[in-house]
């Protein structure tokens, strides 16, 4: 095994947090998030960006132009992405 690039990592961590992000659903498994726009929450130490899609989890998903496409500012496709969607809830409401 190689031995692990910190300075790659922070490099991946600071290109990818944060950015609004569609995976490429010509990756096959890729393709159950076809039309769908996540955020980058953060970049792992194995290079593997951790997507929130607004459905209560978050996925590893490869930080690389390869796997994600990243969304530019003036594009229509980031309306999609609800920044208040609450999907990780802590304490969800239990029904009695």
């Amino acid at each position: 095994m190689p031995p692990y690039d910190l300075e790659a990592a922070e490099e991946l961590k600071r290109v990818w947090t944060d950015r609004l992000v569609m995976a490429k659903a010509d990756r096959p498994e890729l393709k159950r998030f076809e039309g769908r726009v996540g955020r980058v929450v953060t970049v792992n130490w194995s290079g593997k960006a951790l997507v929130d899609f607004g459905d209560g989890a978050w996925y590893d998903i490869p930080a690389s132009a390869e796997y994600l496409t990243a969304l530019a500012a003036d594009d229509p496709n980031r309306s999609k992405y609800d920044p208040k969607a609450n999907t990780a809830q802590p304490h969800p409401d239990r029904k009695s």
